[in-house]
């Protein structure tokens, strides 16, 4: 595994003519129009990267950009990769150890995730605080890679508490009501049951998604400062009567789109 990762940093580093990262920022469902504001791109397929995973959801580019970013050095997936898509976790978590192997000390993760505290609607920001593992899986299963990480890695502290701070005051200098809560990650495709959900918020959950908490898992193994932001972009299963879709996850990504970016742009100027 770690030759492979040594393998795709070196055919980035080919490309990127001496440009270091110093953040990583993986863009969720719906929220990839925030990399068309980094300035003079470089912009990597995962396709041409050796022994690396594609992209095969709608609204996920499929590709690296490193520039300049609110006067900050930045690497931006715009698109991730999913357990469900039939990727290993190992390999839904590749490009955030290869951000780590590039120089990138601090993660901003942002995902498209379904409302489970009734107080949240469609439409609002949550800053993660902390999140619950139920995929049944952990990325560091197997040899540990002492290169990027210890066997046991700490994650009592996974969400940075300066970062979370940084959030919070930059969403008030803007007016925006950034929620707080938990993330719950499950394996996917299908949505919840409205079953599960009421058995997930009775576990301290407030919005669940499928993504996020495997690569904040890789990112703190490799001493990386995450910050994690879920766009609501509905209300879990049984919280309203109407079906869920990805259609609508994306309408409200796509309507929040400014709202996003704003945020995200002024905590990445005060990481810089």
């Amino acid at each position: 595994m770690y030759d492979t990762l040594v393998k795709q940093r070196n055919y980035i580093l080919e490309h990127l003519n001496e440009f270091k990262p110093s953040v990583g920022l993986i863009l969720g469902s719906g929220l990839g129009n925030l990399a068309q504001r980094v300035e003079d791109p470089v912009i990597v397929s995962y396709r041409d990267i050796p022994e690396f995973p594609v992209s095969t959801v709608a609204g996920h580019a499929g590709r690296f950009l490193f520039g300049s970013l609110g006067g900050c050095n930045v690497a931006v997936m715009q698109g991730r990769f999913h357990h469900y898509e039939g990727y290993s976790l190992q390999q839904v978590c590749m490009p955030v150890r290869i951000m780590a192997m590039l120089g990138c000390s601090k993660l901003v993760v942002t995902n498209a995730a379904g409302g489970i505290n009734l107080n949240f609607k469609a439409g609002d920001l949550m800053l993660i605080e902390d999140h619950i593992n139920l995929m049944g899986d952990n990325p560091l299963i197997g040899p540990n890679i002492e290169e990027l990480g210890p066997r046991f890695p700490d994650m009592s502290c996974a969400y940075d508490a300066e970062l979370r701070k940084v959030a919070l005051e930059c969403a008030k200098k803007h007016g925006i009501d950034l929620r707080q809560g938990v993330y719950v990650s499950l394996n996917g495709p299908s949505y919840e049951t409205p079953a599960e959900i009421c058995m997930l918020r009775l576990l301290g959950a407030d919005a669940v998604g499928m993504s996020t908490v495997p690569e904040v898992i890789a990112a703190v193994h490799a001493g990386m400062k995450v910050l994690g932001i879920s766009c609501i972009t509905n209300m879990a299963a049984g919280v309203l009567p109407q079906p869920l879709s990805h259609k609508e996850v994306m309408d409200t990504a796509n309507a929040i789109a400014d709202m996003f970016q704003t945020l995200i742009m002024d905590i990445i100027k005060e990481m810089a």
